[in-house]
């Protein structure tokens, strides 16, 4: 009863614990795209003078080129001088010309982020008073067009290659040893090599045009190769292809002095070939892991090990998965996979399980931050849709795991029933050998012998029979007639002939019938089915997870949400009347900690103000918080932190009267928001006052 019975619970605890990982996890690498999160001129705004720079701020360091901010005037003209620059933190800058005129202007950024990917945009803002301006298309946008479907295919085809290499070399080391001589598997992860190799090198040749144009014929240019060889992302993609220098003698060695050597010498060979085996693939896993999602971000020291751990994992589990479903249809008649290696695989895929559970729960906290992002976010839908998948996944993963253990009870008997069959058919080929050749029926032969070596029955016998002949015939039968002896020797051979292809026939349709009895089992019939089916839907996963590693992450997007709101600024937004309105995004860490706090001082002069403060949810909604605490300081004359308590009005709302400015200037507001007993966060931004 327990053994039945405890393997069932294990695998229904594995699926309740990947379903709920799943709801917090990725299994692509956790970081942040970085997003547009503040600008000055603020988008859409009408400013009296012209300034004499834009600057934008992002949510995390950025790498830009000579032309990767410009601005341009309503004929589509540039009007920015020199280069960008960095001018403090994340935000950055680039001087316009002097003496603009009135109208409508266009800023157009296309940057790259800290974790390799393109960002781009446009917004408008009017010096004096709007107008119309001819200023359309911006050009290619980074990462998208032909350019960035062709790069997405490489990551697809390199992420594949990667873990049917790594998976399937796994799957022979710990669970099939007999499988290293086994041609199928052996092209496998080959072909494993080739795709990585061959993905990596278009990687490498599209980045360029990726980041940047996005056209196709740029990706033969040298000059933009050679600056790409000059990014993190272009040394980690040389790495990945040094490492697979190293991998092509892993899988030399595997497939060739490792299948010859003795179970003894095998045995220390392949310690040593697990432990390189691992060193080669943690390393191909960092290569990712060290220029991506895990690089930047939220504690970068801990995501990046954990990203290699992850990407591990889902090479054992769904490459060994791709290597056993070829076991099972094309391994040899003569040497089928054994229900042992099945359950072997079985239980490494069952860790591999619970190590995706276990960093993936982890990369979730780092990817939507909330719970509302998997529905108000492009990245927590596409998770969604994983987490069906992963859920089908172990689902079907469970089915198969029912498979091996009804396979295992039968492996006896189906060893008795095919060792059999060979007998008889071993039987019955020498016998045939043994008529064609004219000799009389001999003693049966050896259970131990094998079908194989009936083939070569019939010639042996000829031999034999040849120098009987002589003995039967007498001393004196070397004195017939020559022609008669030719003749006879003639019809020998061509009795010889004819066994050896009957022989070899009756081979033919042995290995017929025990293919035939191996597949007619029904067990392993089963087991094939749902092996194939898991494949099926790890293709899936494995697009959706390329998918994922491309899509800006749920925290990422929700805060550039609500700093695009339409009063969202890096500095104040001044209305007729001179109020101010600052908005002010917010995250204090917890579980429910990020939102919008907006500040409306009114009329925004010296003396006195009236001062309203709303705290929002991403999604838009009253954000009733237990505290709110705002100050106000002139730095340039050094007054203040000056403290302001409002008093709370209705959900999501506090208000001030009163509120005294003592004298005109570039006040620094300063608002600490607290959504629980421990977690608090203090932003700021600048308005002029007076």
């Amino acid at each position: 009863m327990t053994r039945t019975i405890t393997p069932r619970l294990r695998t229904l605890v594995l699926l309740l614990l990947a379903v709920t990982g799943a709801l917090l996890a990725g299994a692509g690498p956790a970081s942040a795209h970085a997003a547009l999160t503040g600008s000055d001129p603020a988008q859409g705004v009408v400013v009296d003078k012209a300034p004499t720079q834009v600057s934008l701020t992002f949510s995390e360091t950025v790498a830009m080129s000579d032309d990767s901010l410009r601005v341009l005037d309503p004929r589509g003209k540039a009007v920015q001088k020199g280069k960008p620059a960095n001018v403090s933190g994340t935000t950055y800058a680039v001087r316009l010309r002097s003496g603009l005129a009135d109208g409508t202007y266009t800023v157009t950024y296309q940057v790259v982020s800290a974790d390799s990917h393109p960002v781009a945009g446009a917004y408008t803002f009017s010096v004096g008073a709007p107008s119309q301006t001819v200023v359309s298309d911006v050009g290619p946008a980074a990462g998208g067009g032909v350019v960035g479907r062709l790069y997405a295919v490489g990551r697809y085809v390199s992420y594949a290659g990667f873990i049917v290499l790594a998976g399937d070399a796994a799957f022979v080391l710990a669970c099939w040893r007999r499988g290293a001589g086994v041609r199928a598997l052996q092209r496998l992860v080959v072909g494993g090599w080739l795709a990585l190799t061959a993905a990596t090198l278009w990687l490498l040749l599209l980045r360029g045009s990726y980041t940047t144009s996005g056209k196709f014929a740029d990706a033969f240019d040298l000059d933009l190769l050679g600056q790409v060889l000059q990014t993190k992302t272009g040394a980690m993609l040389v790495s990945r292809l040094l490492l697979l220098a190293a991998a092509a003698l892993f899988v030399a060695v595997l497939f060739s002095a490792y299948t010859k050597r003795e179970d003894d010498e095998k045995r220390d060979l392949t310690f040593g070939l697990s432990i390189g085996g691992v060193v080669v693939a943690a390393g191909l896993a960092a290569s990712w892991a060290m220029a991506e999602h895990a690089s930047t971000g939220l504690q970068p020291g801990i995501a990046m090990p954990v990203d290699v751990v992850h990407l591990l994992a889902v090479a054992a589990w769904l490459g060994g998965l791709t290597a056993l479903l070829v076991a099972l249809y094309r391994a040899p008649v003569d040497a089928p996979i054994e229900a042992a290696a099945v359950q072997r695989f079985s239980r490494v895929a069952f860790g591999s399980v619970l190590a995706l559970v276990a960093t993936g729960v982890y990369q979730s906290w780092r990817q939507l931050g909330s719970w509302s992002a998997f529905t108000e976010t492009e990245y927590g839908l596409l998770l969604l849709l994983k987490i069906g998948l992963v859920a089908l996944l172990v689902g079907i993963a469970w089915i198969s795991r029912r498979w091996t253990g009804r396979l295992a009870d039968t492996a006896d008997d189906a060893g008795s029933t095919e060792d059999s069959v060979a007998d008889s058919s071993a039987d019955s080929a020498a016998d045939s050998a043994d008529e064609m050749a004219g000799r009389p029926e001999k003693e049966p032969v050896p259970a131990s012998t094998s079908a194989a070596k009936a083939a070569t029955t019939g010639a042996v016998v000829l031999a034999g029979t040849g120098t009987g002949g002589g003995d039967r015939d007498g001393a004196g039968a070397g004195a017939d007639d020559t022609a008669d002896d030719d003749n006879a020797d003639g019809d020998r051979d061509g009795d010889g002939e004819r066994a050896a292809q009957l022989a070899r026939q009756r081979v033919a349709v042995d290995a017929a019938r025990r293919k035939r009895l191996r597949d007619g089992d029904p067990n392993r019939f089963g087991l094939r089915r749902s092996v194939l089916a898991e494949a099926g839907v790890a293709i899936v996963l494995l697009a959706v997870t390329t998918a994922l590693t491309q899509t800006e992450p749920g925290r990422t997007e929700q805060d550039a949400k609500a700093s695009a709101s339409p009063s969202a600024s890096s500095s104040a937004a001044t209305s007729s009347s001179g109020a101010v309105t600052l908005d002010m995004p917010f995250d204090t860490g917890g579980s429910d900690g990020k939102g919008l706090v907006r500040i409306d001082l009114d009329p925004a002069r010296v003396g006195g103000n009236e001062m309203h403060v709303y705290v929002q949810r991403p999604n838009g909604r009253a954000f009733d918080v237990p505290e709110v605490k705002v100050a106000f300081t002139l730095e340039a004359k050094k007054i203040g932190p000056l403290p302001v308590n409002p008093d709370h009005i209705t959900t999501g709302h506090w208000a001030a009267d009163g509120v005294q400015i003592p004298m005109a200037g570039d006040w620094k507001i300063t608002v600490t928001v607290r959504t629980s007993d421990i977690d608090q966060a203090t932003v700021s931004k600048n308005a002029q006052i007076g």
